[in-house]
């Protein structure tokens, strides 16, 4: 537009700034929200850090709690919840109380259309036979390998997140469905983790987590294998996974954006027992909070670093939401998760908690497990879970990511 000067000659008025799309405030928005996610992991880390210096110690330590597990019922059914949540390097009673606690508040609430509860297992309404069924594959691993654990800790938690619950997706709800994939997960996954941790992770000196989530994946396949040969499980017709937070559209994107990553990031710590809900996380959140605070000897293999390894997967998580936010958008889904069950807490273990194992770890993971994951999955034919894909990551990024950081801490 032309507007008169003060010499009377035309001047072009300057064009106003260009309006910044939703996509790009939506962007501004999810960096936010992930940023105010990781800033309270830190705050948390930073209390219970503080708070543990005044432990009560009340209760045993880690160390002994696998041999007394053959001779004490007490200790066996401690085992049995701690293994709900030893995935995410807790292994803590309390913390699959709050786990429980937390998954059946927002089932409940979600059954009365509170939006507030978000989605239980992806919105499927499936969550009660996904927890029976793992259950009953984590009762059968414990019971039939639980002898082993007289030479101390055993991955008996392996089956409880992958095969059982990704069988019931697939296949549908039912007392079939159910005792099949308890039976698949037990005897696949486990003993393929006994044997790899030995014959692989350690001549190779890497952690047990990355025999454990290859056995996963080794396990899922075999056990899918054999699925599709049992004539009383029928595949349903829609395999794909839904997905439980969106990236939001609309008025506001910035908040509405950063409200969304806040609750990607808090889901993503129950996203490997297929819970996938922020409530659920909550609760496993305080409960491995205040196993730490009671003793810090037990929680996280009696290491004190539950606040590092928190934070470090608040920050791996918040990290990988940023970077493939399209893919949530675009595809419906990331495993944003698998750096936080993976990398992450493995690389806080490995190297002491230093900053260097924390950050590093957190921005490895989340560089590298998702798109691993995402390009194994696609490639999976149909009556294959992507858990295959996701657990196949989890071990490859794990492998790659922890001799790298050993190079940081020479």
């Amino acid at each position: 537009m032309l507007t008169s000067a003060v010499d009377g000659a035309p001047r072009r008025r300057p064009d106003p700034a260009p309006k910044k799309t939703a996509t790009e405030l939506g962007a501004i928005g999810t960096a936010l929200g992930a940023l105010a996610a990781v800033i309270l992991a830190g705050v948390l880390a930073l209390v219970l850090h503080t708070l543990a210096q005044q432990s009560p110690r009340l209760g045993p330590a880690f160390e002994g709690w696998a041999a007394s597990v053959t001779n004490s019922p007490f200790a066996a059914v401690r085992w049995f919840f701690g293994d709900m949540t030893e995935p995410l390097f807790y292994k803590s009673e309390l913390a699959a109380c709050g786990l429980l606690a937390g998954a059946l508040l927002a089932w409940f609430a979600g059954r009365r259309g509170k939006n507030w509860a978000g989605q239980l297992t992806y919105g499927t309404g499936l969550w009660p036979w996904v927890l029976t069924s793992a259950s009953l594959s984590l009762l059968l691993s414990t019971l039939v390998f639980g002898g082993l654990l007289d030479d101390g800790w055993q991955p008996t938690f392996v089956p409880f997140v992958c095969v059982a619950p990704a069988l019931v997706l697939m296949y549908g709800p039912g007392w079939r469905t159910c005792v099949t994939g308890a039976v698949l997960g037990a005897f696949t996954v486990t003993p393929t983790a006994l044997v790899l941790i030995p014959t692989v992770a350690a001549p190779l000196g890497l952690p047990a987590v990355v025999a454990n989530v290859l056995a996963m994946s080794l396990g899922s396949v075999l056990a899918f294998l054999i699925a599709r040969k049992l004539p009383w499980l029928v595949l349903r017709k829609s395999t794909q996974q839904p997905q439980a937070i969106q990236p939001p559209s609309g008025v506001n994107p910035v908040l509405k954006d950063a409200i969304w990553a806040m609750r990607r990031v808090l889901s993503d710590f129950t996203e490997t027992q297929f819970f996938a809900n922020e409530l659920a996380s909550a609760g496993m959140i305080l409960g491995v909070a205040t196993a730490f605070l009671l003793n810090p000897a037990l929680p996280s293999y009696g290491s004190n670093l539950v606040p590092h390894i928190l934070f470090a997967q608040a920050l791996t998580s918040a990290i990988g939401v940023v970077l493939w936010r399209g893919w949530f958008r675009n595809a419906g889904w990331a495993a944003t998760y698998a750096s936080l069950v993976s990398v992450a807490p493995a690389a806080v273990l490995a190297y002491d908690g230093s900053w260097q194992s924390i950050i590093a770890g957190a921005l490895l993971g989340a560089v590298l497990a998702p798109p691993i994951a995402r390009a194994i999955s696609a490639r999976l034919p149909e009556g294959f879970h992507p858990v295959i894909g996701n657990t196949a990551a989890m071990a490859i990024s794990t492998a790659v990511a922890l001799p790298i950081l050993g190079l940081l801490h020479r």
